[in-house]
C-alpha cells in the first residue's frame, strides 16, 4: 500500500472526486542531473504508476493526466519518438496491473496523428478495462483544449447542417457531450508540477471552476505524500461556484 493510514484518514473529510494533473518537469529533472531528457520521461512514467496506485486511497475516483500536448510536436524528433515509445511501453507493461486493480483507462485528444500501432494499443486497453470503475484513469495524448473545442464545434456545425440538431437547442450540456471528455465529471482540482503557473491549454472548458495548485516539485519527484497534502489542503477550501459564502 502506497499511503499510510494516517494520510488516508487526513483527506477523508472532503475527497477530490476528479483530479487532473499537468505532469511537468521530466526533462528538467534529467537535465539537472546531466542526463538525457528521455531519462526524465521514463522516470515520470514510473511516478504515474505510484500516483495511480495512491489515488483511490485518497478518495479520488477520476484521474486525468496531461501526457502530451498538441504543442509538444515542436520538440525534437528524438524526444517525440522517445515519448511515443514510452507511452506504448506503459500500456504494454501496465495493462494487467491496471485491470487487476480495477482501473478503467481512457484517452482524450486527437488520435489521428498518432502511430496506428499506438492507436490500436490505446483502443485495446480501453476495451479491456471498460467495465472497471475503482479508478477512472484518463490520459491526454496529442491533446489541446482549443483543438478539442474546435473539434466539438465542428461536430455541432455538421449536425446542424444535416438537420440533426437545431442550433436553438445547443446548450452547455449539448456542447460538453461533444468534447473528448463527454460523460466525465469536471475536475475539482488541477495540479501542475515544476513551478510553472500556466494552464497550458489543458481542459479550459472543463476546469472553469476547478481549484488550482502549483507546486515547485518536478514531476519525477512528486510522490503520494505530497499529493495527499495537497488533497488535504483542498478539503479546507470553500468552493462557491460564483455564489456567496453562507
Amino acid at each position: 500500500r502506497v499511503l499510510s493510514k494516517d494520510l488516508q484518514v487526513g483527506v477523508a473529510a472532503r475527497p477530490v472526486n476528479h483530479l487532473a494533473i499537468i505532469m511537468d518537469g521530466n526533462g528538467r529533472w534529467a537535465t539537472n542531473r546531466g542526463w538525457a531528457r528521455l531519462v526524465g520521461h521514463r522516470k515520470g512514467a514510473e511516478r504515474v504508476r505510484e500516483i495511480v496506485r495512491a489515488a483511490p486511497d485518497l478518495g479520488i475516483r477520476w484521474l486525468t493526466l496531461y501526457a502530451f500536448s498538441t504543442e509538444n510536436w515542436k520538440r525534437s524528433t528524438e524526444e517525440v519518438l522517445g515519448l511515443m515509445a514510452i507511452f506504448a511501453r506503459y500500456i504494454e507493461r501496465e495493462a494487467d496491473r491496471l485491470a487487476k486493480a480495477g482501473v478503467r483507462m481512457r484517452f482524450i485528444g486527437d488520435r489521428s496523428r498518432l502511430d496506428p500501432k499506438l492507436q490500436r494499443m490505446m483502443a485495446g486497453i480501453e476495451a479491456r478495462t471498460a467495465g472497471l470503475d475503482r479508478l477512472n484513469l484518463t490520459v491526454a495524448i496529442n491533446y489541446g483544449g482549443r483543438d478539442e473545442i474546435v473539434r466539438a464545434v465542428r461536430k455541432i456545425a455538421e449536425a446542424a447542417a444535416q438537420g440533426i440538431l437545431d442550433p436553438r437547442h445547443v446548450t452547455e450540456a449539448a456542447f460538453a457531450e461533444r468534447l473528448d471528455t463527454g460523460g466525465l465529471p469536471d475536475p475539482d482540482l488541477v495540479i501542475r508540477t515544476s513551478g510553472e503557473t500556466r494552464t497550458s491549454n489543458f481542459l479550459p472548458w472543463q476546469a472553469a471552476y476547478a481549484e488550482y495548485e502549483f507546486t515547485e516539485t518536478l514531476w519525477p519527484d512528486f510522490g503520494p505524500e505530497e499529493l495527499a497534502a495537497i488533497v488535504q489542503r483542498f478539503s479546507n477550501r470553500e468552493r462557491r461556484f460564483g455564489g456567496v459564502s453562507r
